[in-house]
């Protein structure tokens, strides 16, 4: 079962394109990409396919190579727009055996409404497939949302992507230190010795710090920081494949 990932963004249709098919832009605000570069094409290649190399830090000591290939619709006779990437990354610590993504840019009289298809293929037979299910695939939904909201703050308030996720960090440390306050408040008796009030106050303190801490979990993040939330995320059996998509295979492994 793969995703679709949708929302509005108030920009110009040629601006946001730019931003999504230059492997240098894209590599800045696309979380799943620490690097993302594009090869010299070949014969084998079929006519408007861009073969890409990518690595991604799937943990803090641990990145990853991968290759793909690209193909794009810059004109449609409807006036949309189209692109596509099948790529996959042959080590055995990446989750994703096969990654695809189909990419469609709607323009309308206030923006353009973006909507991206998402799909693996997860490796590690029954025990990946169980983690996938579990984990690894509502993880990489919330990734690709939070990183198409990022590209939104980018193209619509100029908010840079290092400076979304320095926002984007720093209310997550405020958050912890209010859960971590919490739960060290909850552990103290701040009453005891007060006499009547003690019961009063053991009771309600509790409470309070409760409150607190789920208004730190559930708080709408600034209007600077990234929000996956902000998108549209809807589960999709996927029936077929779009023809782009379809036209493209992966080019040999590095």
């Amino acid at each position: 079962m793969g995703i679709v990932i949708e929302t509005h963004i108030r920009a110009d249709l040629d601006e946001l394109w730019a931003r999504t098919q230059d492997p240098a832009r894209r590599q800045r605000w696309d979380l799943r990409f620490t690097r993302l570069h594009h090869l010299p094409r070949t014969a084998a290649e079929p006519d408007g396919a861009v073969p890409f190399r990518y690595a991604t830090r799937v943990l803090p000591f641990l990145t990853v190579l991968g290759t793909g290939v690209a193909a794009a619709e810059p004109e449609r006779p409807d006036g949309t727009r189209a692109a596509a990437q099948r790529f996959a990354a042959p080590h055995p610590l990446s989750p994703f055996a096969e990654t695809t993504a189909h990419w469609r840019y709607l323009p309308d009289a206030h923006g353009v409404r973006l909507r991206v298809r998402y799909d693996h293929r997860p490796r590690g037979g029954a025990p990946g497939a169980l983690a996938d299910r579990l984990l690894v695939r509502p993880l990489a939904g919330w990734a690709a949302a939070w990183s198409v909201d990022r590209l939104r703050l980018w193209l619509e308030h100029g908010i840079t992507p290092e400076r979304a996720l320095r926002t984007w960090l720093a209310g997550l440390a405020v958050r912890a230190l209010v859960l971590l306050c919490c739960l060290l408040g909850l552990g103290l008796e701040p009453f005891a010795g007060l006499g009547p009030l003690s019961a009063a106050g053991a009771f309600l303190c509790p409470l309070l710090l409760l409150a607190v801490a789920c208004a730190a979990l559930c708080k709408a993040p600034s209007r600077g920081a990234p929000a996956a939330r902000r998108c549209v995320r809807t589960p999709l059996a996927l029936a077929g494949t779009p023809r782009l998509l379809d036209t493209l295979r992966l080019p040999s492994a590095p």
